[in-house]
Protein backbone atom coordinates (compact mmCIF):
# COMPACT_ATOMS: atom_id res chain seq x y z
CA UNK A 1 0.00 0.00 0.00
CA UNK A 2 2.78 2.38 0.91
CA UNK A 3 4.54 1.74 -2.40
CA UNK A 4 1.29 2.28 -4.35
CA UNK A 5 0.65 5.54 -2.49
CA UNK A 6 4.12 6.84 -3.35
CA UNK A 7 3.61 5.90 -7.01
CA UNK A 8 0.26 7.71 -6.99
CA UNK A 9 1.83 10.88 -5.58
CA UNK A 10 4.65 10.76 -8.13
CA UNK A 11 2.12 10.36 -10.93
CA UNK A 12 0.16 13.39 -9.74
CA UNK A 13 3.34 15.48 -9.51
CA UNK A 14 4.30 14.43 -13.04
CA UNK A 15 0.90 15.32 -14.45
CA UNK A 16 0.86 18.70 -12.70
CA UNK A 17 4.35 19.44 -13.97
CA UNK A 18 3.40 18.49 -17.51
CA UNK A 19 0.34 20.74 -17.36
CA UNK A 20 1.98 23.69 -15.63
CA UNK A 21 2.66 25.43 -18.92
CA UNK A 22 -0.47 24.21 -20.70
CA UNK A 23 -3.92 25.61 -21.22
CA UNK A 24 -6.82 23.51 -22.57
CA UNK A 25 -4.32 20.85 -23.59
CA UNK A 26 -2.13 23.32 -25.49
CA UNK A 27 1.35 24.45 -24.59
CA UNK A 28 1.56 28.00 -23.29
CA UNK A 29 4.14 30.50 -24.47
CA UNK A 30 6.44 31.47 -21.60
CA UNK A 31 7.36 35.16 -21.69
CA UNK A 32 10.21 36.52 -19.58
CA UNK A 33 10.43 40.29 -19.18
CA UNK A 34 12.39 42.88 -17.24
CA UNK A 35 9.62 45.42 -17.87
CA UNK A 36 8.01 47.38 -15.08
CA UNK A 37 4.33 47.23 -14.19
CA UNK A 38 3.15 49.61 -16.93
CA UNK A 39 4.99 47.71 -19.66
CA UNK A 40 3.79 44.33 -18.44
CA UNK A 41 0.19 45.58 -18.35
CA UNK A 42 0.42 46.94 -21.91
CA UNK A 43 1.82 43.64 -23.21
CA UNK A 44 -0.90 41.64 -21.44
CA UNK A 45 -3.65 43.93 -22.71
CA UNK A 46 -2.45 43.61 -26.31
CA UNK A 47 -2.25 39.82 -26.17
CA UNK A 48 -5.62 39.39 -24.46
CA UNK A 49 -7.34 41.75 -26.90
CA UNK A 50 -5.92 39.73 -29.79
CA UNK A 51 -7.41 36.51 -28.41
CA UNK A 52 -4.34 35.00 -26.74
CA UNK A 53 -5.67 35.08 -23.18
CA UNK A 54 -4.71 31.87 -21.38
CA UNK A 55 -2.14 30.94 -24.02
CA UNK A 56 0.84 32.55 -22.33
CA UNK A 57 2.60 32.89 -18.97
CA UNK A 58 4.18 36.29 -18.33
CA UNK A 59 6.96 36.32 -15.74
CA UNK A 60 8.77 39.48 -14.58
CA UNK A 61 12.43 39.34 -13.50
CA UNK A 62 14.96 42.02 -12.64
CA UNK A 63 17.32 43.12 -15.39
CA UNK A 64 20.38 41.56 -13.75
CA UNK A 65 18.54 38.31 -12.98
CA UNK A 66 17.09 37.91 -16.47
CA UNK A 67 20.35 38.95 -18.09
CA UNK A 68 22.19 36.33 -16.05
CA UNK A 69 19.75 33.64 -17.15
CA UNK A 70 20.08 34.59 -20.81
CA UNK A 71 23.87 34.47 -20.71
CA UNK A 72 24.04 31.29 -18.63
CA UNK A 73 21.26 29.22 -20.21
CA UNK A 74 21.09 30.30 -23.85
CA UNK A 75 18.35 28.54 -25.81
CA UNK A 76 17.87 26.14 -22.89
CA UNK A 77 16.09 28.93 -21.02
CA UNK A 78 12.45 28.19 -20.18
CA UNK A 79 11.21 31.30 -21.98
CA UNK A 80 9.92 31.19 -25.56
CA UNK A 81 9.67 34.97 -25.85
CA UNK A 82 11.78 37.64 -24.15
CA UNK A 83 11.41 41.40 -23.67
CA UNK A 84 14.64 42.76 -22.31
CA UNK A 85 17.24 45.53 -22.47
CA UNK A 86 18.59 45.44 -26.02
CA UNK A 87 22.24 45.24 -24.99
CA UNK A 88 21.56 42.03 -23.07
CA UNK A 89 19.71 40.52 -26.03
CA UNK A 90 22.65 41.34 -28.32
CA UNK A 91 25.23 39.92 -25.91
CA UNK A 92 23.19 36.72 -25.43
CA UNK A 93 22.86 36.32 -29.21
CA UNK A 94 26.59 36.76 -29.75
CA UNK A 95 27.33 34.19 -27.06
CA UNK A 96 24.68 31.57 -27.83
CA UNK A 97 23.09 32.37 -31.24
CA UNK A 98 19.82 31.74 -29.42
CA UNK A 99 17.22 33.98 -31.10
CA UNK A 100 15.21 33.37 -34.23
CA UNK A 101 15.04 36.00 -36.99
CA UNK A 102 11.74 37.85 -36.77
CA UNK A 103 9.33 36.71 -39.47
CA UNK A 104 7.36 39.96 -39.61
CA UNK A 105 8.17 43.40 -40.98
CA UNK A 106 8.35 46.49 -38.79
CA UNK A 107 8.45 50.18 -39.55
CA UNK A 108 11.17 51.01 -37.03
CA UNK A 109 12.73 54.45 -37.43
CA UNK A 110 16.20 52.98 -37.00
CA UNK A 111 17.78 49.78 -38.26
CA UNK A 112 17.98 46.90 -35.77
CA UNK A 113 19.35 43.35 -36.01
CA UNK A 114 17.06 40.83 -37.68
CA UNK A 115 16.40 38.95 -34.43
CA UNK A 116 14.91 41.76 -32.33
CA UNK A 117 12.91 44.97 -32.50
CA UNK A 118 12.35 47.56 -29.74
CA UNK A 119 9.18 47.77 -27.67
CA UNK A 120 10.07 50.89 -25.64
CA UNK A 121 12.81 53.39 -24.91
CA UNK A 122 13.86 55.16 -21.72
CA UNK A 123 15.73 58.48 -21.56
CA UNK A 124 17.62 60.08 -18.68
CA UNK A 125 17.44 63.62 -17.34
CA UNK A 126 17.75 65.73 -14.21
CA UNK A 127 14.62 66.77 -12.32
CA UNK A 128 14.06 69.05 -9.34
CA UNK A 129 11.52 69.85 -6.66
CA UNK A 130 10.85 73.51 -7.48
CA UNK A 131 9.46 74.33 -4.01
CA UNK A 132 12.54 72.93 -2.28
CA UNK A 133 14.83 74.60 -4.79
CA UNK A 134 13.30 77.96 -3.85
CA UNK A 135 13.27 77.15 -0.13
CA UNK A 136 17.00 76.27 -0.18
CA UNK A 137 17.86 79.30 -2.31
CA UNK A 138 19.44 77.17 -5.02
CA UNK A 139 19.76 77.99 -8.71
CA UNK A 140 18.21 75.66 -11.27
CA UNK A 141 20.92 73.16 -12.31
CA UNK A 142 21.83 72.98 -15.98
CA UNK A 143 24.19 70.05 -15.86
CA UNK A 144 25.09 66.94 -13.91
CA UNK A 145 28.23 68.76 -12.83
CA UNK A 146 26.09 71.45 -11.17
CA UNK A 147 24.86 68.75 -8.77
CA UNK A 148 28.36 68.30 -7.32
CA UNK A 149 28.39 71.83 -5.87
CA UNK A 150 28.70 71.96 -2.06
CA UNK A 151 25.23 73.48 -1.65
CA UNK A 152 23.73 70.24 -3.01
CA UNK A 153 25.31 68.10 -0.30
CA UNK A 154 22.79 65.49 0.86
CA UNK A 155 20.17 66.84 -1.54
CA UNK A 156 20.68 64.65 -4.62
CA UNK A 157 19.39 61.19 -5.50
CA UNK A 158 20.61 58.94 -8.35
CA UNK A 159 20.11 55.27 -9.31
CA UNK A 160 22.82 52.68 -8.69
CA UNK A 161 24.28 51.32 -11.95
CA UNK A 162 24.58 47.89 -10.32
CA UNK A 163 20.83 47.70 -9.77
CA UNK A 164 19.30 49.85 -12.49
CA UNK A 165 19.83 50.40 -16.21
CA UNK A 166 18.79 54.01 -15.58
CA UNK A 167 21.99 54.43 -13.60
CA UNK A 168 23.92 53.54 -16.72
CA UNK A 169 22.41 56.53 -18.55
CA UNK A 170 24.03 58.80 -15.95
CA UNK A 171 27.44 57.16 -16.30
CA UNK A 172 27.31 57.34 -20.10
CA UNK A 173 26.62 61.08 -19.89
CA UNK A 174 29.51 61.71 -17.50
CA UNK A 175 32.09 59.66 -19.43
CA UNK A 176 30.96 61.02 -22.78
CA UNK A 177 31.29 64.65 -21.70
CA UNK A 178 34.30 64.56 -19.36
CA UNK A 179 36.25 61.41 -20.20
CA UNK A 180 37.18 58.78 -17.66
CA UNK A 181 39.80 60.73 -15.70
CA UNK A 182 37.86 63.95 -15.12
CA UNK A 183 34.63 61.98 -15.10
CA UNK A 184 35.75 59.83 -12.18
CA UNK A 185 36.37 62.97 -10.11
CA UNK A 186 32.97 64.35 -11.10
CA UNK A 187 31.26 61.09 -10.15
CA UNK A 188 33.18 60.92 -6.87
CA UNK A 189 31.99 64.40 -5.89
CA UNK A 190 28.46 63.57 -7.01
CA UNK A 191 28.36 60.41 -4.89
CA UNK A 192 29.48 62.42 -1.86
CA UNK A 193 26.51 64.74 -2.36
CA UNK A 194 24.20 61.76 -2.89
CA UNK A 195 25.18 60.12 0.38
CA UNK A 196 22.35 57.78 1.49
CA UNK A 197 20.17 58.61 -1.53
CA UNK A 198 21.70 56.08 -3.93
CA UNK A 199 18.66 54.15 -5.17
CA UNK A 200 18.26 50.54 -6.30
CA UNK A 201 15.58 51.37 -8.89
CA UNK A 202 15.30 53.85 -11.72
CA UNK A 203 12.10 55.21 -10.14
CA UNK A 204 13.70 55.77 -6.74
CA UNK A 205 15.09 59.29 -7.38
CA UNK A 206 11.81 60.77 -8.69
CA UNK A 207 9.97 59.39 -5.66
CA UNK A 208 12.43 61.09 -3.31
CA UNK A 209 12.29 64.37 -5.23
CA UNK A 210 8.47 64.33 -5.22
CA UNK A 211 8.44 63.57 -1.49
CA UNK A 212 10.80 66.47 -0.78
CA UNK A 213 13.50 64.23 0.68
CA UNK A 214 15.99 65.70 -1.81
CA UNK A 215 16.01 68.74 -4.08
CA UNK A 216 17.29 67.13 -7.28
CA UNK A 217 17.64 63.74 -8.87
CA UNK A 218 18.68 61.93 -12.02
CA UNK A 219 16.38 59.37 -13.55
CA UNK A 220 13.71 58.69 -16.15
CA UNK A 221 12.74 61.83 -18.02
CA UNK A 222 9.19 60.77 -18.81
CA UNK A 223 8.42 60.29 -15.11
CA UNK A 224 9.34 63.91 -14.40
CA UNK A 225 7.25 65.13 -17.34
CA UNK A 226 4.24 63.15 -16.07
CA UNK A 227 4.73 64.41 -12.50
CA UNK A 228 4.83 68.03 -13.68
CA UNK A 229 1.74 67.57 -15.86
CA UNK A 230 -0.07 66.05 -12.86
CA UNK A 231 0.55 69.25 -10.87
CA UNK A 232 3.46 68.16 -8.67
CA UNK A 233 6.11 70.82 -7.91
CA UNK A 234 8.50 69.11 -10.32
CA UNK A 235 10.49 70.41 -13.26
CA UNK A 236 12.87 68.56 -15.56
CA UNK A 237 16.25 69.63 -16.91
CA UNK A 238 17.97 68.25 -20.00
CA UNK A 239 21.60 68.32 -18.88
CA UNK A 240 24.26 69.75 -21.16
CA UNK A 241 26.07 66.40 -20.89
CA UNK A 242 23.24 64.91 -22.96
CA UNK A 243 20.07 62.84 -22.72
CA UNK A 244 21.18 59.26 -23.26
CA UNK A 245 18.67 56.48 -23.97
CA UNK A 246 18.29 52.71 -23.74
CA UNK A 247 15.83 50.52 -25.61
CA UNK A 248 14.09 47.39 -24.41
CA UNK A 249 13.34 44.93 -27.19
CA UNK A 250 11.47 41.74 -28.00
CA UNK A 251 13.06 38.51 -29.27
CA UNK A 252 11.88 34.94 -29.91
CA UNK A 253 14.01 32.08 -28.54
CA UNK A 254 14.93 29.70 -31.39
CA UNK A 255 13.73 26.42 -29.87
CA UNK A 256 11.96 24.92 -32.90
CA UNK A 257 9.14 23.67 -30.69
CA UNK A 258 5.36 23.85 -30.99
CA UNK A 259 5.36 27.15 -29.11
CA UNK A 260 7.99 28.91 -31.24
CA UNK A 261 5.57 29.79 -34.04
CA UNK A 262 2.98 30.98 -31.51
CA UNK A 263 5.65 33.07 -29.76
CA UNK A 264 6.47 34.73 -33.10
CA UNK A 265 2.78 35.57 -33.59
CA UNK A 266 2.62 37.10 -30.13
CA UNK A 267 5.77 39.14 -30.75
CA UNK A 268 4.13 40.67 -33.82
CA UNK A 269 0.93 41.43 -31.91
CA UNK A 270 2.88 43.14 -29.12
CA UNK A 271 4.70 45.40 -31.59
CA UNK A 272 1.55 46.20 -33.55
CA UNK A 273 -0.95 46.56 -30.72
CA UNK A 274 0.90 47.41 -27.49
CA UNK A 275 2.83 50.44 -28.74
CA UNK A 276 -0.10 52.86 -28.41
CA UNK A 277 -0.43 52.13 -24.70
CA UNK A 278 3.32 51.95 -24.19
CA UNK A 279 3.73 55.42 -25.69
CA UNK A 280 1.59 56.87 -22.89
CA UNK A 281 4.16 55.68 -20.35
CA UNK A 282 7.37 55.75 -22.43
CA UNK A 283 6.83 58.62 -24.90
CA UNK A 284 9.69 58.01 -27.31
CA UNK A 285 8.80 57.47 -30.98
CA UNK A 286 10.32 54.23 -32.30
CA UNK A 287 8.16 53.47 -35.34
CA UNK A 288 6.86 55.39 -38.32
CA UNK A 289 3.71 57.34 -37.63
CA UNK A 290 4.27 57.64 -33.88
CA UNK A 291 4.00 61.16 -32.48
CA UNK A 292 5.05 62.46 -29.07
CA UNK A 293 4.49 65.91 -27.57
CA UNK A 294 7.16 68.59 -27.52
CA UNK A 295 7.53 68.15 -23.75
CA UNK A 296 8.60 64.56 -24.31
CA UNK A 297 11.36 65.41 -26.78
CA UNK A 298 14.70 65.82 -24.95
CA UNK A 299 16.76 68.88 -25.81
CA UNK A 300 20.12 67.10 -25.99
CA UNK A 301 19.65 63.53 -27.30
CA UNK A 302 22.96 61.69 -27.56
CA UNK A 303 24.33 58.22 -28.16
CA UNK A 304 27.41 56.75 -26.52
CA UNK A 305 30.34 56.41 -28.90
CA UNK A 306 30.63 52.65 -28.33
CA UNK A 307 28.13 49.85 -28.85
CA UNK A 308 26.21 49.11 -25.68
CA UNK A 309 27.09 45.60 -24.52
CA UNK A 310 27.19 43.70 -21.26
CA UNK A 311 30.98 43.97 -21.39
CA UNK A 312 30.79 47.78 -21.65
CA UNK A 313 28.29 47.84 -18.78
CA UNK A 314 30.75 45.88 -16.64
CA UNK A 315 33.52 48.37 -17.51
CA UNK A 316 31.29 51.27 -16.46
CA UNK A 317 30.35 49.48 -13.25
CA UNK A 318 34.07 49.26 -12.43
CA UNK A 319 34.34 53.00 -13.21
CA UNK A 320 31.48 53.60 -10.78
CA UNK A 321 33.12 51.50 -8.07
CA UNK A 322 36.43 53.32 -8.48
CA UNK A 323 34.69 56.61 -7.71
CA UNK A 324 33.05 55.40 -4.50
Amino acid sequence: MKKRFILLILSIVFVLSACSNSANGKEQVVIYTNGDEEAVTAVGNALDSAGYEGQYVLQTLGTSELGGKLLAEGDQIEADLVTMSSYFIESAQHQHDMFKDLSFETTALEEYPSYYTPILSITGSIFVNTEMLKEKGLEMPKSIKDLVKPEYSGLVSIPNIFDSSTGWLLIQAIISEYGEEEGEGTLQDLLQNVGPHLESSGSGPIKKVKAGEVVAGFGLRHQAVQAKEAGAPIDYVDPIEGNFSLTESIAVVDKDTTTTELAMEMAEVIIQDAREELLTYYPVALYEGEVVTAENKPAHPKKFNQSLTVELLEEHQKFFNAAK
